[in-house]
């Protein structure tokens, strides 16, 4: 059985670890390069670093960033913001990405994701899908822009596009949670890993161990959060301690 793993984010603008609610009232966080140190050595599976601002002002991720965290961390690295394009994707692996996260683009054109799955492997192809709850109550639709734009566009349908088209991954967030500590969507979840064949990353809404031990139940392969762990709410090795005593596969700390 493959165990099930634990991946902080570091939400990255102009240098630093930011955090905030749906990317709104931004506080500091932090140094990148010594959160993924610490994160790494307290017991992270991966990091995720989204450079937040980046496709917002229509540029690349700052490659100087992720190749100095890449120098400190053991651990892989997925990195997302701003790819548009197979170059862009390709600067991010030869700074130090082991994988890169795709969003905006891919939705805008999804021909993107074919490229970079036959140049680069899919191995290392992670498509974000932020997800928001439809106005109608009836399930989601995709949002894009950092959450500015909803595209109308259904999860479940792109999901699916997006794995055959070359997506290894998903890392599904949910807009209506991110930020909030209410918890994940384990609907909205249960739903994409029921459609998908890949591993489902749940994003946005934890607050605590029972929030994660909820997304593996619902199906999801990882957890990703970002504010409790830099606000030190819960550490990986009690996590992890946690989610083993509830019969979870996790790797040692």
């Amino acid at each position: 059985m493959l165990t099930k793993r634990i991946i902080p984010c570091l939400d990255v603008r102009d240098g630093r670890v930011v955090k905030g609610i749906q990317f709104r009232n931004l506080r500091d966080a932090g140094d990148p390069v010594e959160r993924a140190q610490a994160y790494a050595d307290t017991g992270a599976d991966e990091l995720v670093m989204l450079d937040v601002s980046a496709t917002p002002e229509a540029r690349g991720t700052a490659l100087q960033t992720v190749a100095a965290v890449r120098a400190v961390l053991p651990i892989p690295l997925a990195v997302g913001g701003g790819i548009r394009t197979l170059e862009d994707a390709t600067k991010l692996l030869l700074a130090g990405a082991d994988k890169v996260c795709v969003n905006t683009a891919a939705v805008e054109d999804p021909s993107l994701l074919t490229t970079i799955a036959d140049h680069l492997g899919r191995q290392c192809m992670v498509v974000s899908v932020d997800a928001a709850r439809r106005e109608s109550g009836t399930g989601w639709e995709v949002v894009t822009r950092s959450g500015t734009r909803r595209t109308g566009r259904d999860v479940l349908t792109w999901a699916e596009e997006a794995v055959s088209r070359g997506a290894g991954e998903i890392l599904l967030t949910s807009w209506d949670r991110d930020g909030t500590r209410a918890g994940y969507d384990t609907d909205l979840l249960s739903a994409v890993a029921r459609r998908v064949g890949v591993p489902v990353i749940a994003s946005g809404g934890a607050a605590g161990p029972s929030h994660m031990l909820d997304a593996f139940k619902a199906g999801s392969s990882a957890v990703l959060a970002a504010s409790i762990f830099h606000d030190e709410n819960v550490t990986i090795a009690s996590l992890k301690q946690y989610l083993a005593e509830a019969k979870v596969e996790v790797r040692p700390c």
